[in-house]
């Protein structure tokens, strides 16, 4: 099963990624800046394979960048809090 069909593992997978960037030292921007390039590339790129997906694939195809920006800043904050159960 692909780490993407389960919205649960697919948070657990980027709050790891997130953890692993910032032990790093990778700051807040450049995090910011790479979730906002992985969004559109999961956008133009990947099928959603679930429902909470398919509704961020809706709302990114519809947002103006600024909009991505946000929601790659929400996905990010939404992963550090408690995607991978970790804080």
């Amino acid at each position: 099963m692909s780490i993407l069909e389960s919205w649960d593992q697919w948070k657990s997978f980027l709050g790891n990624r997130l953890q692993h960037a910032q032990n790093e030292g990778m700051n807040d921007e450049t995090i910011s800046n790479l979730a906002y390039e992985i969004g559109g590339y999961l956008s133009e790129n990947v099928d959603p394979k679930n429902e909470q997906e398919r509704v961020l694939a809706d709302l990114w195809s519809v947002a103006s960048r600024e909009e991505q920006h946000a929601i790659a800043s929400m996905m990010t904050k939404l992963v550090q809090n408690n995607g991978s159960g970790q804080q």
